[in-house]
């Protein structure tokens, strides 16, 4: 199944291919891969990047078509890998591509991420981040990689939007309230939160002394 374009720079308009369906990539709609990069102007050129739950590369190969230096993919799903593997050839950019099947959320993948990284690209499935029982292993291997910014980087995060808890209101049992999910972690700074419909995307920069 054809997938997204790369919008511009090296490899401009090369098309990606993506498994059949969408619920095992969920790539960022058009509107927000496109402010998401006119935002990241100025950041490419020589930097390095790491692409965790990397999907089939979009993100991470039209930083590398701008002039990212390299660019770090972190997928655990093989199928999903496989595609991801192909398109970083059909777009030549094995050079300054290095692809890794692996969970995102583990210490191999803590392993691989440049050192210092300039952008991190942190975008789990929404059941691990709607899940109160998964959510602080996924924030706290965010903060982990955040902390392996350079001083001027980004570590940006994905998530559903609304995000809310479910919780029952203190006297009526079986009655629950709404509560908004807190984004303000521990060790970064931010974030600076942008809406687009039923998606948000959180940008934070590394805490400095």
């Amino acid at each position: 199944m054809a997938g997204m374009r790369i919008i511009s720079g090296e490899f401009k308009g090369r098309r990606l291919a993506a498994p059949a369906g969408t619920e095992k990539t969920r790539p960022l709609p058009d509107r927000v891969r496109t402010a998401l990069f006119n935002m990241l102007v100025g950041h490419f050129e020589g930097n390095a990047f790491f692409d965790a739950f990397a999907g089939t590369g979009s993100f991470g190969l039209e930083a590398i078509s701008r002039g990212a230096a390299r660019c770090v993919f972190v997928e655990r799903d093989r199928d999903v890998f496989g595609v991801l593997k192909r398109n970083i050839e059909h777009v030549g950019a094995g050079a300054r591509a290095e692809a890794f099947l692996g969970d995102a959320l583990g210490a191999g993948a803590l392993s691989k991420c440049p050192r210092p990284v300039h952008v991190v690209m942190f975008d789990p499935p929404y059941a691990l981040i709607e899940d109160q029982a998964t959510r602080p292993r996924a924030f706290q291997q965010f903060t982990r990689l955040a902390q392996l910014l350079d001083d001027t980087g980004f570590a940006i995060l994905r998530t559903p939007w609304p995000l809310v808890d479910h919780v029952e209101r203190a006297g009526a049992p079986g009655t629950f309230d709404k509560v908004p999910v807190s984004l303000r972690l521990e060790g970064v700074r931010g974030p600076e939160s942008h809406v687009y419909g039923s998606t948000a995307v959180h940008w934070y920069m590394k805490e400095t002394a």
